[in-house]
């Protein structure tokens, strides 16, 4: 394999495919490589590879050209046929932002005669074997965004603007003020879910917090909430509005999908909620977010724009990584409802002087 330091592309590649099949908030914070890219080769094919639940961040984009869908749900049969697909698009450069085995057979059988992946350091399962070079190796508690910008730098891409392109539509738009329409101003959406069960908020964290933001204070005026989250979160968003029936709450949990969640935060004033793909999007629309955290550390994974608004349980054991905890969330449980409060309203506060 090439050295780390390989002199980066001296001209402009015809067709590129980014491999980042996971997370939804992954995707968010690789959309400004993506403009990165588009913005250095207007002329460019850029493909991503990407499975189903982020895939309608990607649908529409207005960087990209391609979206080739791996349904991990009809493994292992619909592997080879997503392998042939990607085969088939004869990509000369391919970056590989996953880390992992998977990843490594996607970028191999790319058949891309360029393909860069993370060094050794910052990969499992020889995710590196598979690649013909490697950006430099990335310290762990960087910033997410910043280690998929440095895929930038390898290929000598200018430096530029960190923008997201999720503007909504007009249809998008409209939808969520229709679904808004009953929901005084200020606006707090309230983020319900995770993908990991350890960082889940518990919903009497969450009632306390709504209780304090929907009375008016000398910090600021009463907000009304917004929850926010899947089908399964109804019974979460439940318990909160009956600790709390004598609040007006939208509750959204289970009506809105992905795609219009950008619509839904450019039209909330603030948001709160744990360590979520949909912090991401709310922080990439540039909805004042303010982030909870235990299980994962703010210092990697803090939405763009928004550390500041970073409240961690304190805990020895935080961040421990551990999708399931074996003491029942005491982090989560240790994060104080009046920091919530105090940090939404000094958000939405911060949004409002700059906008005067």
């Amino acid at each position: 394999m090439p050295p780390d330091d390989e002199p980066p592309l001296h001209r402009a590649p015809s067709r590129v495919l980014i491999i980042l099949l996971g997370s939804i908030g992954d995707v968010v914070r690789a959309l400004p490589l993506l403009g990165r890219l588009r913005a250095a080769w207007p002329a460019a094919y850029l493909a991503w590879a990407v499975e189903p639940k982020s895939a309608p961040l990607l649908i529409g984009h207005p960087w990209l050209d391609q979206i080739i869908t791996y349904d991990r749900r009809r493994a292992p049969w619909s592997f080879l046929p997503f392998l042939a697909q990607v085969r088939g698009g004869r990509f000369e450069l391919v970056l590989d932002l996953q880390r992992h085995l998977k990843s490594g057979v996607i970028s191999l059988s790319s058949g891309a005669p360029d393909r860069i992946g993370f060094a050794r350091e910052n990969v499992k399962e020889f995710n590196h074997k598979f690649s013909t070079r490697t950006i430099a190796a990335q310290p762990a508690m960087r910033s997410k965004l910043l280690q998929y910008q440095a895929f930038g730098d390898a290929v000598g891409a200018p430096p530029a603007p960190i923008t997201f392109g999720l503007a909504p539509s007009a249809a998008r738009s409209s939808r969520a003020r229709e679904l808004l329409e009953s929901a005084a101003r200020p606006r707090v959406a309230v983020n319900l879910n995770s993908s990991w069960p350890s960082r889940m908020l518990f919903p009497e964290t969450i009632a306390a917090a709504i209780r304090a933001l929907g009375a008016p204070s000398e910090h600021g005026p009463a907000f009304t909430p917004v929850l926010i989250g899947s089908p399964d979160d109804r019974d979460l968003a439940n318990q909160v509005m009956h600790a709390i029936p004598d609040l007006p709450i939208v509750n959204l949990a289970g009506v809105t999908g992905l795609d219009e969640l950008p619509a839904i935060f450019t039209e909330c004033d603030a948001v709160f909620g744990p360590d979520c793909g949909p912090m991401h999007i709310a922080a990439a629309v540039g909805c004042p977010t303010v982030s909870l955290w235990g299980a994962t550390a703010p210092a990697r994974s803090a939405p763009w724009g928004f550390a500041d608004f970073a409240i961690s349980g304190e805990i020895p054991c935080s961040p421990c990584y551990l999708r399931q905890c074996p003491i029942g969330r005491e982090c989560m449980r240790r994060i104080d409802p009046a920091l919530i409060t105090k940090a939404v309203r000094r958000a939405w506060g911060e949004k409002q002087s700059r906008g005067r």
